[in-house]
């Protein structure tokens, strides 16, 4: 039996993990990276050890520090999530050849898996149906477009779309760049590219005495960057037929390496049903718990009983329902999905049930809270939003309800585009395959759901809040509203910016009331630093409004807005040299494409960061040369700093 778990990741999952051991009555240990010193993972479990460093490779890839860490803390079992070390069968092998119990499948079995390449053929002997794999160096134009894969990654790294052989070279070398910074192997291969396929995977569960659950399916058809967004249980996609079929060969799958533990095995499936093989992940996935809201099964429990030699029932219980999960990620996905940092103000999700029951309304599995601090080494995942409900068309209203009302203060986030995604007609009829994004417009999907409307509305309650505080902690003329005069004077003035739109509040506050120059028929009910109430056109409506710095943040039914409060007077040193390009987020250069003085075309890529697990392009804006090049391969740049200036042609 186990007694003291030590879990080999860090938040979301650790947290996940440390709540089944609570309910079972087993003790947990943390392990975290300095990055990680206040994060809610490290406080909420028994123990804790450190592992000195930030990065993955310096601390949760390192194996041999977590199995001392197991030991020093008192572990006799070891859970390693999903990412990191969790299918790495060198550390599963580290762990058990410690003593220590492995909550995972045999090491013989991830490693099998671990290759695409090898799992494919492997699969394929066992009758599972599989895509034919493409030799980069032999493809044609008659295999377009294609994919091109890491064998030994995941998660979207190292993967390439190519829809034409200009781009092959270039799209092997950068996949094959990317797969070995990510996974420390190189080798990559090609496969066909299905344009509108849909991503079904199965959860299979086994125990050592010979039993396979093919515990439902899970539709994950809306990625981005083949990573994924949206996922649900049961797909509207897989009928009983086609269920049964999926079902047979994920069992096939698990028996063919042995299977022990919870894993899935995905496949790819095309318009007229037919599916093929993926890939199997020999652990948790990071979607899991639509699969628990629709059955009642909680599958980190059964990890730990089949780790603890249990055996399963025969069968595994029916689905009821249906359960959707969004992924909130800190990021923009209007500015090409730039990963997001700094501190998470508020984070507050309305309707959650804290006690974490299987088929309940609203569920939050996340690795942050109130204050957090976002950083630069971890992927930039906030938490999964998870819904269930009778139906598809009740979780999907619920869900996208509950995001909406959502306080979000500090990055920004997916959150509107989760939104728009789980209102649209289209997602609402069940067409839900890869091409999401592209068919709909990433453009339109990543809109803000606030209208200009709502800001402009949104900056004259941040104006008045601001007012409210500052009569609030006024020390002089006994606290007379701010702005006050004696005589007649020219009214109040903030100023507010939204991306590209400027708001100018003039407004005063006088014996008849609110007097807001443009705002029409409103009146002002009451005001507080953090609250405003307006009477608009005879609605009243409600105001939140918290300010950070020089940012309001301002949620009410009618939306979320973040406002940028504008200096009343510029900072001459803060002007830059037209054309420069500068870091949309913190980043490492991992590669230059250009030289000081070269010519490029806009377009063009001039160098790429890492930043949060992925590499990010960054392009010439416009024909012209590369007057400045201040950085260098492996060089550590923060938000905002100047990565090259490109200059007028001649």
């Amino acid at each position: 039996m186990i007694q003291n778990l030590l879990v080999a990741n860090r938040g979301e999952i650790a947290r996940r993990v440390f709540r089944s051991c609570r309910d079972a009555g087993i003790g947990t240990v943390a392990v975290f990276s300095d990055a990680d010193a206040d994060s809610p993972h490290a406080r909420e479990a028994d123990v804790a050890v450190r592992l000195p460093g930030n990065a993955p490779g310096e601390t949760y890839l390192r194996g041999e520090l977590i199995v001392k860490a197991a030991a020093d803390a008192g572990a006799d079992a070891v859970h390693p999530g999903y990412g990191f070390l969790s299918e790495n069968a060198g550390f599963a092998r580290a762990v058990l050849d410690a003593g220590l119990t492995w909550i995972g499948p045999p090491p013989a079995a991830i490693e099998t898996m671990g290759s695409k390449v090898e799992s494919k053929r492997l699969m394929a002997a066992a009758g599972v149906p599989v895509l034919s794999e493409l030799d980069p160096d032999s493809v044609t134009e008659a295999d377009l477009p294609l994919l091109v894969k890491a064998s030994a990654g995941g998660g979207g790294r190292g993967m390439r779309v190519v829809r034409s052989l200009d781009e092959l070279a270039e799209a092997v070398e950068s996949a094959r760049a990317e797969a070995g910074s990510a996974f420390g192997d190189p080798t990559v291969f090609c496969e066909r590219y299905l344009e509108t396929g849909r991503h079904i995977e199965v959860q299979v569960l086994a125990d050592s005495h010979g039993t396979v659950w093919a515990v439902g399916e899970r539709e994950c058809s809306i990625q981005r960057r083949h990573q994924k967004v949206v996922e649900e249980a049961p797909s509207p996609f897989v009928d009983d037929a086609m269920r049964t079929e999926l079902f047979d060969a994920a069992r096939k799958a698990a028996q063919a390496i042995d299977y022990v533990g919870a894993g899935t095995v995905e496949f790819l499936a095309g318009p007229d049903g037919g599916f093929y093989f993926l890939e199997m992940n020999t652990r948790l996935q990071v979607e899991h718990p639509v699969t628990e809201n629709v059955t009642g099964l909680d599958l980190v429990a059964l990890q730990l009983s089949v780790a603890e030699g249990a055996r399963l029932p025969a069968e595994p219980p029916a689905t009821k329902g249906h359960s959707i999960e969004v992924r909130l990620y800190a990021e923009d996905p209007s500015a090409g999905w730039q990963p997001q940092s700094g501190t998470l103000h508020a984070f507050e999700v309305s309707g959650v049930d804290r006690e974490f029951t299987h088929g309940s309304g609203l569920r939050l599995d996340s690795g942050v809270e109130s204050g957090s601090v976002i950083g630069v080494h971890y992927d930039p995942m906030l938490a999964k939003v998870i819904t269930w409900a009778p139906t598809r068309a009740e979780a999907a209203r619920r869900l996208a309800g509950a995001l909406a009302g959502a306080k979000i203060h500090g990055v920004v986030t997916n959150r509107d585009l989760l939104v728009r995604i789980l209102r649209h007609e289209a997602f609402l009829a069940g067409e839900t395959d890869t091409a999401f994004f592209g068919r709909h417009g990433l453009d339109t999907l990543a809109a803000p759901l606030a209208t200009v409307d709502t800001e402009r509305w949104s900056a004259l309650a941040a104006a008045l809040a601001d007012a409210a505080g500052n009569r609030a902690n006024a020390t002089t003329l006994g606290r007379l509203p701010s702005g006050w005069r004696n005589v007649r004077s020219a009214g109040q003035r903030k100023v507010f910016a939204k991306g590209d739109n400027r708001y100018e509040v003039v407004y005063s506050l006088t014996r008849d009331g609110l007097q807001a120059e443009g705002y029409g028929d409103v009146a002002l009910v009451a005001a507080t630093s953090n609250q405003v109430v307006l009477d608009i056109a005879g609605v009243r409506r409600t105001f939140a409004v918290a300010r950070h710095g020089t940012v309001s943040y301002v949620d009410s039914p009618l939306g979320s807005v973040a406002l940028t409060v504008e200096p009343r007077f510029a900072d001459p040193d803060a002007a830059l040299a037209a054309g420069s390009l500068l870091a949309p987020m913190p980043g490492t250069v991992v590669r230059l494409a250009v030289s000081g003085g070269d010519r490029v075309r806009a377009g063009d890529p001039l160098l790429w960061l890492e930043a949060m697990k992925m590499e990010h392009r960054i392009s010439a804006p416009a024909d012209g040369v590369v007057a400045e090049l201040p950085v260098e391969v492996g060089q550590q740049v923060e938000v905002g700093a100047v990565l090259a200036v490109v200059g007028e042609t001649e």
